[in-house]
């Protein structure tokens, strides 16, 4: 609003200017505006399989307050979840659930391997430990350590948005691309 004074009494004018209307106009793209809203609101499914999963636990914690990264919501239903982070040794026989779990989880869906266990089988080189999570499932993020500290996932959470941020809504599946490859 502009004020002009006209004749000792003032009188308001209309500008070209008007920020109650501006304020709520937002240019964007499709892809830029639906990526903002999944990288913000991220439903982890803990897959919680061995000492890795404490550190997950922390991480959900009010010292390390993953609500920053709107993944405070930790979902136990795979149909509500859309990030899957395995955290801990995975041996052949929790493979297979492993597997169930993340084929119900709708689309887009995210993982993230958590540990030197889940990344790569760990100390472990036996015939009852998968070597690497990877082998079975899409991994989007590998956090290192063993067991990694909540600022590692956290970092891993933040490296995921990143991810997330450039990709197509529009993009086919991601068993779709391994199936083709």
């Amino acid at each position: 609003m502009v004020t002009s004074e006209t004749s000792g009494d003032s009188a308001e004018a209309h500008a070209a200017y008007d920020s109650k209307i501006e304020g709520n106009i937002i240019f964007t793209r499709v892809d830029s505006a639906v990526n903002w809203m999944r990288k913000n609101s991220l439903w982890p499914m803990p897959m919680g399989l061995a000492c890795c999963a404490i550190e997950l636990m922390a991480t959900g914690a009010s010292r390390y307050d993953i609500s920053r990264f709107g993944a405070e919501v930790m979902r136990f239903s795979p149909r509500q979840s859309d990030v899957m982070i395995v955290s801990g040794t995975v041996t052949y026989k929790m493979a297979l659930a492993v597997k169930r779990i993340w084929d119900q989880m709708p689309e887009p869906k995210w993982c993230i391997a958590m540990g030197a266990c889940a990344s790569s089988g760990g100390m472990y080189r036996s015939y009852a430990v998968l070597q690497g999570i990877d082998n079975l499932i899409p991994v989007d993020v590998y956090i290192s350590g063993c067991p990694p500290r909540p600022e590692a996932l956290l970092e891993g959470l933040m490296r995921l948005q990143k991810k997330i941020e450039g990709e197509s809504i529009f993009n086919q599946s991601k068993e779709e691309k391994t199936v083709e490859a």
